[in-house]
């Protein structure tokens, strides 16, 4: 019979609990990534027949090139929840990594279609906000204080 209180047991089954899912939802992106990646070849070669016109190149590697951001943006989240298992917390420099390449996957759609230039200008600022609050969160790192306490 288990002698801890129910805290501990309610505390194991919620971690349990949540590594399970988490483990799920790895799975899960790794067949995304693996889609993503299958699914941008064959839209490279369905379209071998307007790949020899240059408007047809164009477009072809303007989709290479979205889903290749997309397909980064998904192996970014894998690192945040693998790095989750491996340390126990979930570094805000992997989240902000992600909420990057997503937000400059958007910047670069606006290039093939028309935007307001104040769309685009709230755009760039959220880039600029969030190298900022990168920098910050690399700055004032748990791992960066334990290694300047030790000196």
């Amino acid at each position: 019979m288990y002698k801890g209180s129910i805290k501990d047991v309610s505390g194991v089954c919620f971690e349990t609990l949540c590594r399970t899912l988490l483990s799920l939802l790895l799975v899960v992106l790794l067949a995304g990534m693996a889609f993503g990646i299958i699914g941008a070849g064959f839209d490279l070669l369905g379209d071998a027949g307007r790949l020899f016109s240059s408007h047809g190149l164009h477009l072809a590697l303007k989709d290479l090139v979205m889903n290749a951001l997309m397909v980064l943006a998904v192996f970014e989240l894998f690192r945040t929840v693998k790095a989750y298992f491996t340390e126990g917390r979930v570094r805000v420099t992997y989240i902000i990594d992600t909420a990057l390449v997503v937000v400059i996957t958007e910047i670069m759609g606006f290039w093939y279609r028309e935007v307001e230039i104040m769309r685009v200008s709230l755009a760039i600022a959220l880039v600029v906000t969030l190298m900022c609050v990168r920098i910050m969160a690399i700055r004032f790192s748990p791992n960066r204080r334990e290694l300047t306490d030790g000196l």
